[in-house]
């Protein structure tokens, strides 16, 4: 046993030391910013704003470890968590995502907790409010417990299926039923059923955004049974993944995420598959194709994957986070041409990534990847940045509903001289996680006559016109 535990300290101990030492290439590693980053195990992570000051944190998830509340502090990133109700290190959280749920304009957090693989559970999930400068569970209330989630479950997303800023959550549950979580009257209720959403099945990855209806849609990447496209009918749902070919039953799902492939102005699925085929579906004559190029592909020990403009060039790149065996990183061409990247940096070899999300921390115009890992063992959080040599310009677009919250599941579309490009304001993706709620453009060379369109939840548009760039836009919602 000895033996055993020395030979695995030493393997973190080589991937740790291996991707400080890494030279530089597309990415920098910035994991030294990071205090007190134990050895532990972490799965999914969320952006919010955690204390209500306007500024966001990563939300870092605990399996039997505490959960995180990270913040750029005067160089650092430090946890200002001190509340047990949200560290909750008895616990096993494996999910995480956030929204307004009682249109205060403040965000609660849902955290997702798994102590078994699959079927009943020990320990419920926890859906916290922060209450005066405190933080409650609103499931430890006994209007609640009738209510509480006792599923494994792996994903949560959030959904406005009426687009009238009242956010449900979508638990993506494994051995048991889909739970689908609304506030009415100061209390919890599950409609799952009552909106034919509480299918049994293996589920894995959940992103909800505008994918056909023009308002939230939900796709659900399932594992040992046929993914789910759930339709937003007037805040009701009809699954349409078999008619829209994007069911992919033999396969085994994981990251999935919502991008613009073609730069032309519409939100397209990008989903994987654990040691399977990875898809690019891009809607094509009312039926989704899989676009994926044999080098994207490839199978892997696929978890999170994201889409996000790490260079600040003005294309999109797509992040792909494996567990005991390097990451990937591929570049959206035009024409939905995926270049692959060599990175050393955040290739991470020996890492055994579990969940991953970006956010401009530090508010320099540069997106930050922070990366959890755990599972098979204990290992440090990693966050690593473009390292850009050249000056660039960058346009973040902040959409808030009309509480003040983030408009998550909004559309932001770029329109230029040389594209139109769409960018979900993320209500939940990557597997287990969740991204910043800003839609994050950097610009090409040459890129003129910027405007900005919203779709807002509700289907409704708004469009601005840019004339400043190197900032971050607040819309609020009319």
């Amino acid at each position: 046993m000895v033996i055993k535990y020395l030979l695995k300290f030493f393997l973190v101990l080589f991937f740790f030391v291996y991707h400080n030492h890494s030279k530089a290439d597309f990415f920098k590693d910035i994991t030294f910013q990071i205090e007190n980053n134990d050895f532990r195990l972490s799965y999914g992570i969320s952006v919010t704003d955690v204390n209500q000051d306007n500024k966001y944190e990563f939300v870092v998830t605990g399996f039997g470890f505490s959960n995180l509340a990270l913040t750029y502090q005067n160089g650092k990133i430090v946890n200002i968590n001190k509340n047990e109700i949200f560290d909750d290190a008895k616990r096993k959280t494996i999910g995480v995502a956030a929204c307004d749920i009682d249109q205060d304009g403040f965000e609660e957090i849902y955290f997702l907790n798994t102590d078994t693989y699959s079927g009943e559970k020990k320990y419920s999930d926890r859906l916290i409010d922060n209450n005066s400068d405190s933080f409650v569970d609103l499931f430890e209330k006994e209007i609640n417990k009738k209510n509480l989630n006792l599923t494994a479950g792996r994903s949560v997303v959030c959904v406005d299926r009426n687009g009238n800023g009242k956010y449900g959550i979508y638990v993506a549950n494994y051995g048991g039923p889909t739970r689908f979580y609304e506030l009415r009257t100061g209390q919890i209720l599950d409609l799952a059923e009552q909106l034919k959403i509480n299918k049994i099945t293996g589920g894995r990855a959940v992103v909800a955004g505008n994918i056909l209806s023009g308002k939230m849609d939900i796709f659900a990447a399932n594992e040992r049974g046929k993914n789910f496209l759930y339709y937003n009918s007037d805040g009701y749902f009809q699954d349409i993944a078999e008619d829209y070919k994007v069911d992919d039953q033999y396969e085994n799902g994981r990251g999935t995420t919502l991008t613009d492939i073609f730069y032309r102005g519409r939100l397209d699925i990008v989903t994987s598959n654990w040691n399977g085929y990875h898809r690019a579906f891009v809607l094509k004559d009312n039926k989704f194709k899989d676009i994926a190029t044999p080098t994207y592909n490839i199978p892997t020990r696929i978890r999170t994957v994201i889409s996000a403009d790490f260079d600040n060039d003005g294309y999109d790149e797509i992040f792909m986070n494996n567990i005991g065996e390097p990451n990937k990183l591929f570049k959206i061409k035009e024409n939905g041409f995926f270049e692959e990247i060599n990175i050393k940096n955040a290739y991470e070899a020996n890492g055994l990534g579990t969940g991953a999300a970006v956010a401009d921390i530090d508010d320099d115009g540069i997106l930050e990847l922070l990366i959890a890992h755990g599972e098979s063992g204990m290992q440090p959080l990693t966050m690593y940045k473009a390292d850009i040599k050249k000056d660039f310009k960058y346009l973040r677009i902040k959409p808030l509903n009309k509480f003040g919250a983030p408009a998550r599941g909004a559309t932001v579309i770029l329109k230029s001289n040389l594209r139109n490009h769409a960018k979900t304001i993320d209500a939940g993706s990557g597997y287990l996680c969740q991204m910043e709620p800003v839609a994050h453009y950097g610009i090409r060379d040459g890129e003129k006559n910027i405007s900005i369109k919203i779709i807002w939840t509700n289907g409704f548009t708004e469009t601005l016109n840019i004339n400043e760039l190197n900032k971050t836009i607040e819309v609020t919602q009319k």
